[in-house]
């Protein structure tokens, strides 16, 4: 089998946040077919334990554990290089040794590489250009970085401004020195054509999917909260700045005018790592912060609508996709909806005002919300199984090099 070269930017194991759900999928799959050589950081202690796991899976490997509040601290020096910060934070001199290392003595042919961050690990090394080179960058994060600058006061604003520089620089070289940039819908392959229209060519898009076994309402679940109250939802890494808006918004607007006509109705906050601003959330009655929980999945099965008021997004949300799965009533903002094809008003509920989408909310909780989750199951069965979506990237692959840019 062919050697396969695979950087990430965390340990992809366990598939507990969306980007490690679409790196473990892809990497699961790609090692069928290639002897997998994987070089990746661990920034989360808890996740030591799952590296013999991940190991297994791999020919090679190299795990570099870094401190989060180090790593922050030492990302600064990106001010000094002119490199972006984020850069700088996934930078490790072990993987950087063990990546010339591999790249020398067993020559892959092939490179995959997970995140515009990790990219300058293989970019700077001649070695890699002979090899066919595909970097999923899944979403445009220098978009990302724009998006917050938009919204944030001085200092961070022009921290987030010089950010989004930075990564668009990144992009910029990686797309025209790469084979393949591919991202996790049309709508973001779009916004990169838009800006490297010279390399249309070499951008695509491979959508998320999420494992229908596993995200199955046929599970039975102990309910983790009283069910004699309308319960939403809302899953994901609770300091990921999108999600704290999106729980803000919610508690502070939406649930009030449920609460208007439910007014028992409770909002479920379910998620790892929540923010000092989330967790002050409880102090506003039917709010409850879980903190990281050992099953999402107990807490979107039982909800009466599983809620993603995301305003600022890129890219697909893998919450949405996991509680159309679960067969539950979902309510989500346009923000939220890019790139799933779903119909509103009839797989999900679309509402972008805080008063229509308490409105959805109360819809959802109704007696529409059976129908509403079993045809949001059936859509993701349809079009969103992982097995049919990761062969495009063996089709991109066995393509090999791309085609030079005149």
């Amino acid at each position: 089998m062919a050697n396969l070269l695979f950087l990430t930017q965390r340990i992809p194991y366990p598939a507990n946040k969306g980007e490690k759900i679409r790196v473990l999928q892809l990497l699961q799959h790609l090692r069928k077919s290639h002897d997998i050589h994987l070089g990746c950081l661990v920034d989360d202690p808890l996740d030591v334990q799952h590296i013999s796991t991940v190991r297994a899976m791999c020919a090679s490997s190299h795990f570099a554990e870094i401190d989060r509040s180090y790593a922050k601290i030492a990302s600064l020096r990106g001010l000094l290089t002119g490199e972006a910060l984020s850069v700088v934070f996934y930078r490790d001199r072990g993987l950087q040794n063990w990546v010339r290392d591999v790249v020398r003595t067993i020559k892959p042919d092939i490179i995959v590489v997970c995140s515009s961050n990790m990219a300058p690990y293989i970019l700077d090394l001649p070695e890699t250009r002979s090899a066919i080179r595909l970097i999923d960058l899944i979403d445009v994060d220098s978009e990302k970085w724009r998006s917050y600058a938009e919204v944030a006061s001085f200092p961070m604003r022009q921290v987030y401004r010089r950010e989004w520089r930075r990564v668009a620089e990144l992009e910029a070289r990686i797309v025209r020195e790469c084979d393949w940039s591919t991202f996790v819908s049309e709508a973001e392959a779009d916004v990169f054509r838009k800006e490297q229209v010279r390399y249309s060519d070499r951008i695509r898009a491979v959508s998320n999917g999420v494992d229908l076994d596993y995200f199955d309402p046929a599970h039975a679940f102990e309910p983790p909260y009283p069910l004699d109250k309308p319960n939403f939802v809302f899953t994901g890494t609770m300091d990921y700045p999108p999600n704290v808006d999106a729980v803000v918004w919610f508690s502070q607007e939406i649930l009030p005018l449920i609460r208007q006509t439910m007014p028992a109705a409770q909002f479920h906050i379910v998620g790892a790592s929540p923010s000092p601003k989330v967790r002050a959330l409880t102090s506003i009655g039917g709010v409850f912060v879980t903190g990281r929980v050992a099953d999402v999945r107990a807490y979107v099965a039982h909800a009466d609508a599983s809620v993603a008021p995301m305003r600022i997004a890129r890219g697909i949300q893998n919450k949405v996709l996991e509680a159309m799965a679960m067969g539950r009533p979902t309510v989500v903002t346009s923000d939220a909806l890019e790139g799933i094809h779903a119909k509103p008003g009839q797989e999900l509920l679309l509402a972008d005002t805080a008063a229509d989408f308490a409105h959805a909310c109360l819809s959802a909780a109704g007696l529409s919300g059976e129908s509403l989750g079993a045809a949001a199951r059936r859509r993701v069965e349809q079009d969103y199984a992982w097995p049919a979506l990761l062969e495009q990237f063996d089709r991109l692959l066995n393509q090999g090099k791309a085609a030079p840019v005149l």
